[in-house]
């Protein structure tokens, strides 16, 4: 009886052992792809979440996320290797107590012994092709993950290059109009229009080359010729809020220079209404950038027509007016028209402390011919009264006051060499009522020196001063 269960035994070994091979290369394959399988299933599950939550959640940053290859791209990766892995160990553990338990269970187990060990072995051997296959796999994810970021780096650098070919043509010059900073601005910082959010380096960088993904999902442009310039954009220093288009447009910082009641804010609306004429007339645009300096430049137009005379402006630090021009022929401009009360100019502590003058390439000079010395000396009694009844700037010699300026325009590191110098005389039509001044408008004699013209064009700010001898 014992002879005739070892034949048996002998003879199923026998017809197992032939389909050994085949039952370990299907165990193999099957063990092989389950593993790979269930990787790529759960990669699917990582990378196509439409949310920041899933198998890998993304971090909430404080203000825009980090390109995707710089850091997420492994967090990625060791969510689904810490997902596969111990799936695949499981798995293959389960399988085989189960198969343990159905083939060796009972006295079958000595005749399926070999079946069992090919099914075993396929499993076990198993780990070493789905090894190989996941290091080849990480292989060509870290290849894609440099080439993108290669890529990444080249786009970062040509964006660098064109925004700073593009401010460097068009000479963009960036200034904060706020009292108490009146800073030049390198890259002004950007509220999101989702969620307000305010991003001070919005550029091609670890956020992203072309656009910076916000906290809230909002794409934003990060070159002005990508349109970053239509965002709300603020001082850095003060967090003042700047004109739009700031950085897509030059800013000209505008300074009109005077003693007390020399007439300064008087010209400058009549300059920006003269401006404004000049823009509908060349079909081009002239807006005000705060809706204040709107309502106070039509208060002074209305004021104008009734003859009255406006209020003097008051001590505080002046912010400017700024003004967005449009003309025919790319001659777009934001002027920044500084115009302080005459005091400022009175003492070089004053002077100083105007450190928008630190930047502009222009100045107007604006001169009350009766704030002369000798100009008052040649009046008569009558032409002094009615030179009183003008509020004429007695308190201050305009030479005074233009060399408190130079002073402190010296002390910058070009030596204040001012690219455009215009001067502006006023209340001429009092003083041709006067003998000094009856000569003005007159057509000149022969042999006499030829007068310098009314007006002049100059090429900084708004291209046209006034300019009056």
């Amino acid at each position: 009886m014992p002879a005739i269960w070892v034949l048996l035994l002998l003879v199923a070994w026998a017809a197992l052992a032939i389909v050994f091979p085949v039952v370990f290369a299907v165990t193999l394959t099957a063990a092989t792809g389950a593993a790979l399988g269930f990787a790529y299933l759960q990669a699917w599950r990582t990378l196509t979440p439409t949310t920041a939550k899933g198998p890998s959640p993304v971090p909430v940053p404080p203000v825009a996320y980090r390109h995707y290859l710089l850091e997420q791209v492994w967090r990625d990766w060791w969510a689904v290797a810490q997902a596969a892995v111990p799936w695949a160990w499981r798995t293959g553990r389960t399988a085989m107590t189960r198969v343990t338990r159905t083939l060796l269970g009972g006295l079958w187990g000595f005749f399926l012994l070999p079946l069992w060990l090919a099914l075993y072995l396929g499993v076990a051997v198993a780990v070493l092709p789905a090894t190989v296959i996941g290091m080849l796999l990480t292989a060509c994810y870290g290849l894609v993950v440099a080439l993108g970021l290669a890529g990444w780096l080249v786009c970062v650098g040509v964006l660098w290059l064109v925004e700073r070919a593009f401010m460097a043509y068009g000479r963009i010059l960036q200034t904060c109009p706020h009292p108490f900073c009146y800073e030049k601005i390198a890259l002004p910082v950007y509220e999101c229009p989702g969620c307000g959010t305010r991003h001070r380096r919005l550029t091609p960088g670890t956020a992203g080359a072309f656009r910076h993904v916000c906290r809230c999902g909002a794409r934003l442009p990060t070159t002005i010729p990508l349109g970053r310039y239509r965002l709300t954009a603020y001082c850095p220093h003060c967090h003042g809020r700047l004109p739009e288009r700031i950085g897509r447009v030059r800013v000209e910082p505008l300074p009109f220079v005077g003693g007390p009641a020399a007439g300064k804010t008087t010209f400058m609306f009549l300059a920006i209404r003269a401006l404004h004429a000049r823009a509908l007339a060349a079909h081009g645009r002239l807006a005000f950038v705060d809706r204040l300096h709107a309502q106070a430049y039509a208060s002074a137009v209305r004021e104008f027509e009734r003859g009255g005379r406006l209020a003097k402006t008051g001590p505080e630090l002046p912010l400017a007016t700024m003004v967005d021009v449009e003309l025919p022929g790319r001659r777009h401009r934001i002027l920044y028209l500084f115009d302080p009360a005459g005091e400022h100019f009175t003492g070089a502590t004053e002077v100083e402390s105007l450190r928008y003058l630190d930047h502009g390439e222009a100045l107007l000079f604006v001169v009350d011919p009766f704030a002369l010395p000798a100009v008052r000396r040649a009046l008569t009694e009558e032409e002094l009264a009615a030179a009183e009844r003008a509020a004429p700037s007695s308190e201050e010699d305009p030479a005074d006051t233009l060399q408190r300026v130079l002073n402190e325009l010296r002390t910058r590191p070009d030596r204040g060499r001012q690219r455009r110098v215009a001067v502006v005389v006023t209340k001429t039509d009092l003083l041709r009522g006067t003998m000094v001044g009856r000569s003005i408008g007159r057509s000149p004699a022969a042999g006499d020196a030829p007068r310098r013209p009314p007006a002049r064009r100059c090429a900084a700010g708004w291209r046209r001063w006034a300019w009056a001898t």
